[in-house]
């Protein structure tokens, strides 16, 4: 895959429009329903990551990276279940406008009625 925005250029992509690729997640982190997932990959900045990921109709489980999104369009409840400094059970609401940072080794559940789509910076 490459990647949209690449080092040393100057460009642009409308993130909402961006054609994503979607595949089904994998069955061991299905809970519910059928949910199919896929990045656009936009590029390096510094020591991060940078892409678009989108999650279509299900409930999925996740361990999570060190992270930083911008929710683009849809919405999902995201329950933390474990991991460092974790109160196992708390909830988040997040829709289109929403900033939230996940920290590695989180083990999260996913449940996202349409979908989600968001702009996500990561460690490499």
């Amino acid at each position: 895959m490459s990647e949209l925005l690449p080092a040393g250029t100057n460009a642009a992509v409308r993130a909402t429009e961006t054609g994503i690729e979607l595949e089904a997640v994998p069955a061991a982190d299905v809970v519910a329903g059928d949910p199919r997932q896929g990045i656009a990959e936009l590029g390096i900045i510094g020591d991060c990551e940078a892409g678009i990921w989108e999650l279509r109709e299900g409930t999925t489980t996740d361990t999570e990276v060190d992270e930083l999104f911008v929710v683009l369009s849809g919405g999902a409840t995201i329950e933390l279940l474990d991991g460092p400094g974790v109160e196992a059970g708390t909830v988040f609401e997040v829709a289109a406008g929403d900033v939230m940072r996940l920290v590695a080794g989180t083990r999260t559940k996913w449940t996202v009625p349409d979908h989600i789509r968001k702009v996500y910076f990561s460690e490499q």
